[in-house]
């Protein structure tokens, strides 16, 4: 019994650990960005790993053609992608750190 319990304190200092090295490399990669178009890239969204947007663009010549509402939908489509991909992004430099191990709460 004191066998498991040595074993279970060393579980959980290595957990810890591991907590703490996920929490750091999420401010590490929090503020790199990605930048994803839409509309033919005619409309660009640049967020950051941890889920901020930090730039819309929109081509001029686009919004003056096309219009608001268009280039309004060219933005949202733009800040869905960019969001998935950091979200995907950012989980992917977590699993390096975990070696893929799923622990709930942790990431």
């Amino acid at each position: 019994m004191g066998q498991f319990r040595g074993g279970m304190n060393e579980l959980m200092r290595q957990a810890a650990r591991l907590q703490r090295k996920v929490e750091e490399t999420k401010k590490a990669i929090a503020d790199k960005e990605i930048v994803a178009s839409a509309v033919g890239d005619k409309v660009k969204a640049t967020v950051t790993y941890a889920g901020k947007v930090s730039k819309i663009e929109i081509d001029p010549e686009f919004l003056k053609s096309e219009g608001l509402e268009l280039a309004l939908d060219g933005v949202v489509a733009a800040l869905n992608s960019g969001l998935e991909q950091a979200d995907k992004a950012m989980e992917a430099e977590l699993e390096k750190v975990t070696g893929g191990v799923k622990i709930p709460g942790l990431t």
